[in-house]
């Protein structure tokens, strides 16, 4: 038997890690500031230790950093770390796409098609939130085919850091991407073409990051 208050605990943390996650990707927590865990403790109206536990499980996200002697800080942004989660993404995601329509099974198709069913009936104008969490749901049901935890997790991690930087510059689907998708899912999980759909998943990455560098520079004024 567990001890009391153990599921409670850990129930709390993992809300107030995704609240304070969600926070991070809104902007309303900006790129460097440092984290005042008194401040956020009022915030959210919870004892220090929970939220020591939310904050430091966000340290494995990449959007919080733990500088020694100084606490945690929301980790910053910029064109050449947008650029590096893009070439991550585009390798990783490409090769567990590819590993899994290679060999995961059934439900695993059902899956794909069901996130990518999804993902087209949800309109990221009236509902954003809803779009990006279908959007997310599609790239990792994908990647999870693979049947590598690891891989599927940095997988989760660098979308998380993309659709930070989304937010961020307020970019939007467009009907491209929404064709790409479709596209995408059609390869792995009806034709099983696994190098197309790796192929397709890849470029579908760089053609999004490219198109969000140049928005990011636009509005920070980065040079190229």
């Amino acid at each position: 038997m567990r001890p009391t208050g153990i599921p409670a605990k850990a129930t709390r943390a993992s809300r107030l890690a995704e609240d304070v996650r969600q926070a991070i990707l809104d902007g309303k927590m900006p790129p460097g500031a440092k984290i005042n865990l008194d401040r956020l403790r009022d915030a959210y109206g919870v004892s220090l230790s929970p939220l020591r536990e939310a904050v430091a499980r966000l340290t494995h996200t990449g959007l919080v950093e733990l500088e020694d002697q100084r606490g945690y800080r929301i980790a910053d942004v910029s064109p050449d770390n947008l650029a590096e989660v893009t070439r991550l993404r585009a390798e990783l995601e490409s090769l567990a796409v590819g590993i899994a329509t290679n060999n995961a099974g059934l439900d695993w198709e059902a899956a794909v098609m069901a996130a990518q069913h999804r993902l087209a009936r949800t309109d990221p104008a009236q509902n954003p939130a809803a779009w990006d969490a279908a959007h997310t749901n599609l790239h990792t049901t994908l990647a999870a085919g693979a049947g590598m935890p690891i891989l599927s997790e940095f997988c989760l991690v660098l979308m998380g850091l993309a659709e930070r930087y989304r937010r961020i510059c307020g970019a939007s689907a467009t009907p491209d991407d929404l064709a790409e998708h479709a596209e995408i899912a059609g390869a792995a999980a009806v034709r099983r073409d696994a190098g197309t759909a790796s192929r397709l998943l890849r470029d579908h990455i760089e053609r999004g990051g490219e198109r969000l560098l140049h928005q990011f520079r636009t509005m920070t004024g980065a040079m190229p």
